[in-house]
């Protein structure tokens, strides 16, 4: 039976609706483990290492109730495969520091800064796209680029003019903003190895970064930490923390739902949106009185993200057409007996 419209556009709206709700709940539950003055805990590692066992965990539950169930969850079935795990290593560590500038950034500049803060993803994109793949970008790509590094920068003059200006938090949002983009490019790359299943994906690359943090932990000391931390037998914090890992293993599914039931183009718009609307409540939440400058930064930024977009959807379209007439005229001129 045919879906309705009506019940398609409830069931986007949810999907929409839940992937604000779960992307906005994981940054301030994430800002709340790394800097709230509550907890004082100084082990930003060792918060995002849980985030991976957690994933690790939920993937193992959903393999056991996929297997049992599969009507109720339809999980594909995971098992360890060493050499599946050593071909999504380096995946795995430009994973391990992406999350770790991500969180690291949000530790050190409020959550109305955050997306600002991390914002030439975009960027860098373009940059390791062109340096890595030898892939060309067209002039009105790189304006939008322009656009949003104009943005960035004026950000940060205004986030310095009011006073809360993090330089160390700066600097791992520009390291985070380029890792997300080398995650992008080595994502493409490893996928396939993995069937282009991205819960296998998720499944070893995880597994992988639990593995690949416990050096790190040792040597910035957030075992040190964790073990002289007043509250580690606190029922309250392990609920955050168990919060944080289920959020942080909701997005990666939330995120590819939405994709799913809309399309690439509408997730960047989507994303965008919702960026907005978390500066906002942030502002309102921690009563945050900003210049009209800096959200000017706040809208440049936007503004030059979303313009990427369309000019992308643009060309894309435009490729797809091109495509397209080539697949219509070869028929016509590839059969000489029927001319």
């Amino acid at each position: 039976m045919t879906e309705s419209l009506y019940s398609k556009g409830i069931k986007i709206a949810a999907v929409v609706s839940a992937y604000w709700v779960v992307s906005i709940s994981i940054v301030f539950v994430n800002k709340y483990l790394l800097s709230s003055e509550d907890l004082k805990l100084d082990a930003p590692l060792f918060v995002t290492w849980f985030q991976c066992v957690v994933t690790v965990l939920l993937c193992y539950l959903l393999t056991f109730v996929g297997r049992f169930f599969p009507d109720f969850v339809q999980f594909p079935t995971l098992e360890i495969d060493l050499k599946l795990l050593r071909s999504a290593l380096p995946l795995s560590i430009v994973f391990v520091a992406m999350i770790s500038f991500n969180n690291l950034c949000l530790k050190y500049v409020g959550v109305a800064f955050y997306y600002v803060g991390r914002s030439l993803t975009t960027v860098f994109n373009v940059g390791f796209t062109y340096v890595l793949l030898q892939q060309t970008t067209s002039y009105k790509a790189i304006i939008c680029c322009g656009i949003i590094i104009a943005g960035f920068l004026l950000g940060v003059d205004q986030e310095s003019a009011t006073g809360s200006l993090s330089v160390i938090g700066v600097v791992f949002g520009v390291m985070a903003s380029a890792s997300v983009a080398l995650n992008a490019i080595f994502t493409k790359k490893v996928l396939p190895l993995l069937d282009n299943n991205i819960w296998k994906l998720t499944f070893y690359n995880n597994i992988n970064a639990t593995i690949l943090f416990l050096p790190l932990m040792l040597f910035f000391g957030d075992f040190n930490e964790v073990l002289h931390f007043p509250k580690l037998a606190s029922p309250h914090f392990w609920t955050f923390m168990v919060l944080s890992g289920i959020l942080g293993f909701g997005i990666g599914f939330i995120t590819g739902l939405q994709i799913q039931v809309t399309s690439p183009l509408t997730h960047n718009i989507s994303g965008t949106a919702k960026a907005c609307a978390q500066t906002v409540i942030a502002c309102l939440y921690y009563h945050d009185i900003k210049p009209a400058l800096w959200w000017v930064s706040n809208a440049v930024v936007l503004g030059g993200s979303g313009a990427y977009t369309e000019v992308r959807r643009q060309e894309m379209r435009k490729k797809h057409e091109e495509e397209k007439k080539i697949t219509t005229k070869a028929p016509m001129t590839s059969d000489p007996e029927k001319a």
